[in-house]
This record gives structure tokens, sequence and C-alpha cells, in this order.
């Protein structure tokens, strides 16, 4: 207090994330110099700057940006089928006068099997179309150095690429044992690819295993009041210790430049894209007609919600008043002291 150094003379956190993403050349020049203002604080309209021009490498940080796994996608010409998944012409449901049909899955509460079968597809998408040139492949997350098994690793094990039902298997057997929520799953994507993008790595059969394993890990802590400790993953994967969950948390985190910030709009976007996947992919979420039981609680959600913002509308709706309701001039008496 009182200092002409403060806080604000560091960097924003946004400028400090670039040290591991691809904008590091970029510098905006202000229209005054550093000399001219006598201090070395940054202007605001820089930061923005930086921050619209990062919307096209941090689709986990902004809404508008789009996810890595979709585009991937969009450059993938091959139908996928899917565990569970029936192959072949879907006969589609319709709804009628009679009959109305709902998928259990919403945004506030989505069904926890086919969300984990999305982000498992959008992991397969993640390894399948990565960068041929690749990015380094850090040691934390290598599983020839930190095997999550005591079985030996093959030594073509970052060369052959994981089936989609492998990686199904995979993070359905830690949701299960870890009774994770399928918000959880869809926060666990969203930090997968913020570390690709600030830690500019890639996702490929060497590292797909921790890299999954540890943004689960930090999304239940995040995500869920009573989280799961390190020592219960060590219950569910036997052959790991608590010393490498710990060390692999920490290191998830700095890379993470410990943003693990998710607002509602990039939850809302990931969700959205999700379900864009499963219909590329004929993996539909299963249709069931509308029960007299599920209507009625569906009406009285509506009717709690109705009431909890009727009297916001009340507030804001503006009043006004017409001059036909006006019946004179009104004189009010004054008290003189």
């Amino acid at each position: 207090m009182g200092s002409t150094t403060s806080c604000c003379v560091s960097g924003s956190p946004k400028l400090r994330r670039n040290a591991h993403s691809r904008l590091e050349s970029y510098h905006q020049e202000s229209d005054l110099s550093r000399e001219e203002t006598g201090c070395n604080l940054q202007h605001i309209s820089d930061r923005e700057n930086v921050d619209e021009l990062n919307m096209e490498y941090n689709p986990s940080d902004h809404p508008r940006a789009s996810t890595i796994f979709l585009s991937k996608l969009q450059n993938d010409g091959e139908w996928l089928g899917f565990i569970g998944f029936h192959h072949g012409t879907l006969r589609r449901k319709y709804s009628s006068c009679s009959t109305i049909f709902l998928d259990d899955n919403t945004v506030s509460q989505p069904n926890l099997k086919y969300t984990i079968k999305c982000v498992a597809l959008a992991i397969y998408y993640h390894i399948k179309n990565r960068d041929t040139d690749g990015g380094m492949l850090l040691d934390i997350f290598d599983e020839k150095l930190h095997p999550l098994s005591k079985s030996e690793v093959p030594l073509d094990y970052n060369q052959h690429d994981p089936e989609q039902k492998q990686i199904y298997r995979f993070v359905r057997t830690l949701f299960s044992a870890a009774q994770l929520t399928a918000e959880c799953a869809i926060v666990t994507l969203v930090y997968l690819e913020r570390l690709l993008t600030y830690a500019e790595i890639d996702i490929c059969p060497g590292n797909w295993k921790r890299i999954v394993l540890g943004a689960i890990l930090l999304a239940s802590k995040v995500w869920d009041d009573q989280a799961v400790w390190n020592v219960d993953y060590c219950q569910i994967l036997k052959d790991i210790t608590v010393e490498d969950m710990n060390e692999l948390e920490r290191q998830f985190l700095e890379l993470l430049q410990f943003n693990i910030n998710v607002p509602s709009s990039v939850y809302a976007k990931y969700y959205f894209d999700l379900r864009s996947l499963s219909e590329s992919n004929n993996l539909s979420f299963p249709l069931e007609p509308l029960s007299r039981e599920k209507a009625q609680k569906l009406e009285a959600i509506s009717r709690l919600c109705d009431d909890k913002y009727k009297d916001l509308r009340k507030a804001a709706r503006k009043r006004s008043a017409s001059m036909d309701n006006l019946c004179g001039i009104r004189w009010v008496p004054a008290i003189l002291s």
C-alpha cells in the first residue's frame, strides 16, 4: 500500500500462461512508451488484445472458441461405432400428440453412461488425429517411466493407437469405482484440452492413460464437494503409489498454470459439442416416452423455478403510469422549523 510497485506490476495471468502457448512471439506495443508513462504497468487493452488472439488456441478458456476434439472429428472421414451401440440404421422416434419422447440427458443433469462414452470417443479422436510431428513427451505422463501396473510395458507401447473400447473401459472403471458424476467427466475433458494447449503436448498411445488419470483426479477434486483422495485411486489401480499420484497432480497443476476455473459457458459448450460428437458417430442418447410421473416432476421443477424468479422479474419490470390516471395537482403540506 502506498508503494509505486504494487501487485499489478507483474504480467497478467494470461500472459504468464503464454509461456507455454503458441503466441509467445506476440507483443502488443502501446501508444505511449514506458518512459513516458513513468511505470511498467501494462495497459488493459493490451491484455484484451492478447485474450482475443488466444481464443483460437484456448477453447477450454473461451466459450466462442471451437473445441479441439470437434475440429479433429471434422478432419476425420472415418465413421466410428462404439461399444454397446447397434450398428446399422437406427429407427428414429418421433413425438406425437399422444406420446412425447425425451432423452434422459440435460446440460444440468447429463446421463453418466453416455457422457463417459462421448468423452472416451473425444479422447480417441485426440489420439488418432494427433499431429504427426508430435509434441514433447513429458516424463510424468510417460507410461514407460511411470507404469500403472507391474506388467512389463512393451517396447512399441507408443506406436499402436488404443481402440475406443479400451479408452471407454479405462474411464468407466475409474468413474465407477470412485463413484464420480457425469459433470465430472465433462470437466475432465476440459482439463485435458487445457493441458494439451498450455503445455503444447499431444496425447498419444504412450501417455494417454496418465493424462486421463490426472485430469480425472483434478476434476473430481474441483467438482465434487467430497472428493476422492489420492490414496483411494491407489486402491483402484493396485500397482500405483501415493507418491506417484501426488507428483502427477502437482505437475498437472503446474502445467495448467493452476488455472482450474471452468466457466459455465465453457462447460455448456463442451456438453453440446459432445452431443454433436455423438450424433456424428450415431451414438444416440436413448429416447423414452414421457411418463405421468416424469411429467409431474418436470412440472414441479418448472413451477419451482418460476416462483424463484418471479420476484426478480417484478423488480426488473419498468413501472410506468398513464397521464389519464392523474387526477390533478396534489399539494403536500410542508413543515417549517
